[in-house]
């Protein structure tokens, strides 16, 4: 089984995050996420982040840091995600591929259904390790 890399940025607002609902016909459709997308070949995380972000959501990253990496099985496809904390951007993100987004206080972030291998993030998020940041 092949793994899939994918660069995730999760995209902080004061106390809020940035999350948007992926479509019903995709892998773990319907329910919310982090945006990103494929680490292609030949670029680092930080480049596919940028690209990523700026195709799906419509902004610009302008610093990052890498926050957490995880692997996750989910039996029919595995995924290594490189999750990084966008700070400092230039645009107002939204669903520029017709997807819905949305801010959310991070307190609330466990009210949202994520794919498994999210959960990790909004836990540690919600902790106190965030605080850090």
């Amino acid at each position: 089984m092949k793994l899939v890399h994918v660069a995730v940025g999760v995209i902080l607002r004061e106390q809020q995050v940035f999350i948007t609902l992926r479509d019903a016909s995709l892998h773990q459709g319907g329910k919310w996420e982090f945006p990103g997308g494929k680490v292609e070949a030949g670029e680092t995380v930080t480049q596919a982040l940028i690209r990523e972000l700026q195709e799906e959501v419509d902004i610009q990253v302008k610093a990052s840091q890498p926050f957490m990496l995880i692997e996750h099985d989910y039996g029919d496809k595995q995924v290594k995600l490189d999750i990084h904390l966008v700070s400092d951007f230039n645009g107002e993100p939204h669903g520029r591929e017709g997807q819905q987004g949305k801010w959310v206080e991070l307190k609330m972030l466990s009210d949202y259904r994520f794919p498994d291998a999210n959960k990790a993030i909004v836990e540690k998020l919600q902790g106190e390790s965030f605080s850090n940041f």
